[in-house]
């Protein structure tokens, strides 16, 4: 029998506002179990910091250029980290953490991706095991560095059992699918990012509203979609992604196509647009992987008008779900994964493969900080 670890995922997606932690327990193969799930919701300062710098980032000049400004960003993130370790360790004390960070910049076509979290700070302050830097080795032998979640979408399929082929979409700031064909080698897996999730719906109700993000999709809901521009904008995309890519970055996609729309009309269109973006590409990854059901996790689900997007535009013999009806949380997939991908890298078992980022080979994890 396989060692089981005690693991606290941390993650922080590209929306900024938070955290998610979840403590598992797993021995890095097919033994898992969730003990806690809770999300730490970042003060506004940290929040307003993380958007703002992000929206200077374009290239590697521009991180080189407020490089003390991600680093003192850098030093508050991990310091938000540490009172999560602390408040979370007088019920339940994790042997490893798995510290994802805080992405402010990814370029798969340049192999750069840009994590803010300081490993070894947060070593020093909470005494555990910290497996950080997760995306690394994958790039150095060739791949994007993302998405990093299959190999645990696939555990999840396996421990509760549900009928393969199945498609795992999570709509986060970007969306992303894992297609699984089979539980029992990475070779029966295969992912990549789709589009856009969430992230141009949040900037575009951030840059016009004192609000955070569309809750429920209500502010999409009372809109009206502005036909002319959402078929510009359909355009656009199609001409201007590279559709070959394993994985995206916010900066990715535009949002200056709904430039002078009123705050509701804005939301209906970009919601429409981004809904359509992920339909098409289910659709398009159907023909080539052959599944007929998607379950959906992330933030992105509870966005009844983003879903009811998807559903119209997407193929009657594809059947969505929510991942929840399952017994699984959905908001606390990716924290869950990235407990599970520390003890995968602490055991030394790879976490990235061919099929899943583009890498040459499998590749082991993240980076460990501890004795």
């Amino acid at each position: 029998m396989q060692k089981k670890y005690t693991s606290l995922g941390l993650m922080s997606g590209t929306s900024g506002d938070g955290v998610d932690a979840s403590i598992i327990s797993s021995d890095g193969l097919k033994e898992f179990e969730v003990i806690k799930d809770k999300y730490f919701e970042y003060d506004s300062n940290i929040s307003k910091k993380i958007h703002s710098l992000k929206e200077k980032i374009f290239n590697l000049t521009d991180l080189k250029k407020i490089n003390l400004d991600l680093k003192s960003l850098e030093r508050e993130i991990t310091l938000f980290h540490a009172k999560i370790v602390k408040e979370l360790d007088k019920n339940h004390k994790a042997n490893l953490i798995g510290f994802h960070g805080q992405t402010v910049y990814h370029n798969s076509k340049k192999k750069i991706s840009k994590q803010l979290g300081d490993g070894g700070l947060l070593y020093q302050l909470t005494k555990r095991k910290i497996v950080y830097n997760f995306r690394a080795k994958d790039i150095i032998n060739g791949g994007e560095g993302a998405p990093l979640t299959p190999i645990f979408h696939q555990l999840l399929a396996n421990s509760k059992k549900i009928n393969l082929p199945v498609c795992i979409l999570n709509i986060g700031g970007i969306s992303n699918i894992t297609v699984i064909e089979g539980y029992t080698s990475h070779r029966e897996i295969y992912s990549k990012d789709i589009g856009p999730g969430n992230c141009l719906i949040d900037a575009w109700v951030r840059n016009n509203s004192k609000k955070k993000f569309d809750k429920n999709g209500q502010l999409a809901d009372i809109g009206n979609i502005n036909e002319i521009i959402y078929e510009q904008a359909q355009d656009l995309y199609t001409n201007r992604i590279d559709k070959n890519k394993a994985s995206y970055d916010t900066s990715d996609f535009d949002l200056s196509f709904a430039r002078g729309l009123s705050l509701e009309d804005g939301a209906a269109t970009i919601t429409n647009f981004t809904g359509s973006i992920i339909a098409n590409s289910l659709m398009k990854s159907e023909k080539e992987n052959s599944f007929n059901k998607v379950l959906i996790c992330g933030g992105g689900r509870k966005n009844k008008i983003l879903l009811n997007t998807i559903k119209k535009n997407i193929s009657k013999k594809i059947e969505i779900e929510l991942i929840d009806n399952y017994q699984i949380n959905g908001d606390f997939v990716e924290s869950q994964a990235f407990g599970y991908l520390a003890v995968r890298s602490f055991k030394k078992l790879p976490i990235t493969f061919p099929n899943t980022t583009n890498c040459k080979i499998p590749s082991v994890g993240g980076e460990i900080i501890g004795d």
